[in-house]
């Protein structure tokens, strides 16, 4: 019975607003670091736009930052077995017209 009640004491209750839920798109992501946090800023690119914008900026500690590295391996790695292997493209950003045909007026 007491190792029920411990399960239930160390459970976590976790919160999610509607507008969060609903998860923001970025299709690049920039990751800084100093000897104390990790910075990753989530940035959309859209086609022939000359700016891009941080839509998130994430803050973690070393710490946090590894244990995100763990799950993140851990999480594609049980994606690729059920859904096959994740291809990955030799080029380093999206192309800013993201491969469509320019725009003629």
């Amino acid at each position: 019975m007491s190792d029920n009640k411990n399960a239930q004491q160390g459970a976590l209750n976790i919160e999610i607003s509607e507008e969060i839920a609903e998860g923001i798109y970025a299709n690049l992501a920039i990751i800084a670091h100093s000897n104390s946090e990790f910075v990753l800023d989530f940035i959309r690119l859209m086609p022939n736009m000359p700016k891009a914008k941080v839509k998130s900026r994430i803050v973690l500690t070393p710490q946090h930052a590894k244990r995100l590295l763990a799950a993140l391996r851990d999480n594609v790695t049980r994606y690729e077995a059920q859904f096959g292997k994740i291809e990955e493209s030799d080029q380093q950003l999206p192309p800013m017209n993201f491969g469509a045909p320019g725009g003629m007026a």
